[in-house]
């Protein structure tokens, strides 16, 4: 399958974006949890002041209590630093507390949004996307926001007002030494600058390759009867391996990246402390500075080392969100299917069946210089007629099918449902009109009666759900079952034959009793026998209804009124089975199999 993502390379976008104006989109999904957010922040930036309280503790402790020999303060000094420390703490754990369970809904909002969108956009989205593509947004990316919204935008924050405060304390101690700390800051703003923009790049490359990855074990596990049916794990196994390794690649780059910038972050700092001791230590010895506000100073200085040392990584945790929340979006600014804002109003003539007026259908992402698939496309089935749509593969009749329920659009003309355009109706009640079998059965991880009753409303019971498996043929085989309707058929429906899949999707297109009915080839996997049972109580229910049926086979098209031959997109021929016989030779060929150049 085709698939719409960024390439896993340096991608112009993600050096363009800005990463802060990236992660504020989320400000929707963390507003109705802003309150606990924004405490849980000031708690923490309580606890983290809290520590520079310690070095001011031991200062007090070293110039009095110890160099006057009191073992009572010195108790005492001991006893305030442990409170402090328990203090600290408990602070940090009440903000883990406030933040963990709003973070976890916030996650499971955006889920659910994401979830709910991708259910509502168009047919042609879909056809470029890879599925691993929308789990891996779904999954990976919005963990990844998660932790940030934990973690770095809290610390970031924390941090940065910890930095500051501590700076005014050390200032306000020695200023000399707190210049000497301060001359690192303007080399390590440059660094996190240029590290933020080459880790953006490669965040992006990696997160794609995690989508293109989990397409492919997705793409092995559906296809498992495939790949070992025609021997091709080796070849399969040798695409995983190839991502698996280029995904390899882009992580250790990753790590590299921030193995430089820890190690920046931790040495220019250490070496400014190192220089402050030095130059501290010779202040004591000439008796400009006391040992206690010396020890306060170093304190300090190594109280402030974690919030320093952790930009790099609180940097590179924001890009990885910002990344993943790109990507997020790029599925959530996906336009869906669109309704009309015109006011609906209801056919006043008399049921006129279903109708197709000079339609033309070219799919959105083919190329300009080609054909339109279909092109200007009459059609009437009357109502209560069925009508047969016969064509060579390509020709065109699975998309006109399509265009029904409005799985795609039109490109040009109209088609209407007893005389009321689709465009004009909400698609809600389109699909509550028509009814689709399409040629390849799917089966959803569900019962056999889930699975069937999907095609009904909600209030459907069980008489429905008989009278649908007996439509198809397929009431007895679901009785031997275990548990009879109420068996799970497991992912795909694939622990059921592809006639017993098949039958319950036209068990499922049947059920809700559609005033409209589109069958895509619906019979092909059955044999003579349940073909001959289910075109007999077929006919039973095209009786009380419109259907427009897709047929490759004289037996299929015998079940209906008329039969339409599309030909190059366009309608060549309607008649009846046998008049299409005398009269059109393509059509001879397609029920025949001759040659219509043939002289015999």
């Amino acid at each position: 399958m085709p698939t719409e993502h960024v390439p896993a390379k340096e991608s112009p976008a993600a050096e363009g974006r800005s990463a802060v104006r990236t992660l504020l989109r989320l400000w929707p999904y963390v507003r109705p949890v802003r309150a606990r957010l924004f405490t849980a922040a000031f708690v923490a930036i309580v606890a983290s002041c809290l520590s520079l309280v310690i070095p001011l503790v031991l200062k007090w402790l070293v110039d009095g209590p110890v160099t006057d020999g009191d073992a009572t303060g010195v108790w005492l000094g001991a006893l305030y630093l442990l409170l402090l420390g328990i203090t600290e703490a408990v602070l940090f754990g009440i903000r883990r507390w406030l933040v963990a369970r709003p973070l976890a809904g916030v996650e499971a909002s955006m889920r659910a949004d994401l979830y709910g969108h991708v259910q509502r956009l168009p047919i042609a989205f879909h056809d470029r996307w890879a599925s691993g593509q929308l789990l891996s947004r779904g999954t990976t990316d919005l963990m990844l926001v998660r932790m940030f919204l934990a973690f770095p935008l809290t610390f970031l924050l924390v941090n940065a007002v910890t930095i500051l405060v501590g700076y005014a304390v050390l200032f306000a101690q020695q200023w000399t030494l707190g210049l000497v700390l301060l001359a690192p800051v303007g080399p390590m703003v440059l660094l996190c600058w240029l590290f933020e923009r080459r880790y953006a790049v490669v965040t992006r490359r990696a997160q794609d390759q995690v989508g293109d990855l989990t397409t492919v074990v997705e793409e092995s596990v559906l296809g498992i009867r495939i790949v070992k049916g025609f021997g091709r794990h080796r070849s399969q196994a040798e695409a995983f391996r190839n991502l698996a390794e280029q995904l390899r690649g882009t992580e250790l780059a990753k790590a590299r990246l921030l193995a430089w910038i820890w190690a920046v972050m931790t040495l220019l700092p250490e070496l400014a402390v190192g220089a402050a001791l030095v130059l501290g230590a010779v202040q004591v010895a000439e008796g400009q500075l006391s040992a206690g506000t010396l020890v306060a100073f170093l304190s300090t200085a190594l109280a402030l080392r974690w919030p320093v040392e952790s930009i790099g990584f609180l940097l590179a945790m924001s890009q990885e969100a910002a990344t993943a929340t790109e990507r997020y979006f790029e599925v959530m600014d996906a336009p869906q299917e669109t309704e009309t804002d015109l006011p609906r109003t209801p056919a006043t003539t008399p049921p006129d069946g279903l109708r197709f007026e000079k339609v033309s259908f070219r799919y959105p992402d083919a190329p300009p210089d080609t054909p339109p698939l279909l092109t200007d496309v009459d059609l009437h089935i009357r109502p209560g007629e069925t009508l047969a749509l016969v064509g060579t593969t390509g020709s065109g009749k699975t998309t006109l099918t399509a265009l029904v329920p409005r799985l795609h659009e039109p490109t040009a003309g109209r088609i209407l449902l007893d005389g009321e355009d689709i465009t004009l109706m909400p698609r809600e009640r389109l699909r509550s009109l028509v009814s689709m079998a399409f040629e390849e059965p799917t089966l959803f991880s569900a019962s056999i009666g889930e699975n069937v009753l999907m095609g009904a409303d909600e209030e459907a019971a069980t008489p429905e759900l008989t009278r649908a498996l007996a439509v198809a043929q397929a009431k007895a085989f679901v009785e031997k079952l275990p548990e009879g309707a109420d068996t799970q058929v497991g992912e795909q429906g694939l622990s059921l034959s592809g006639g017993q899949r098949q039958r319950l999707a036209l068990a499922r297109a049947v059920v809700g009793r559609p005033c409209f009915l589109v069958l895509d080839d619906p019979l092909s996997a059955l044999d003579v026998h349940t073909e001959a049972k289910v075109e007999a109580a077929l006919r039973e229910v095209l009786r009380d209804t419109t259907a427009l049926v897709v047929a490759h086979r004289p037996s299929t098209v015998l079940l209906a009124d008329r039969v339409a031959l599309l030909s190059g997109g366009r309608v060549a021929a309607v008649g009846t089975h046998h008049e299409l016989l005398r009269e059109n030779a393509e059509y001879a060929w397609l029920m025949s199999g001759e040659n219509p150049e043939d002289p015999r």
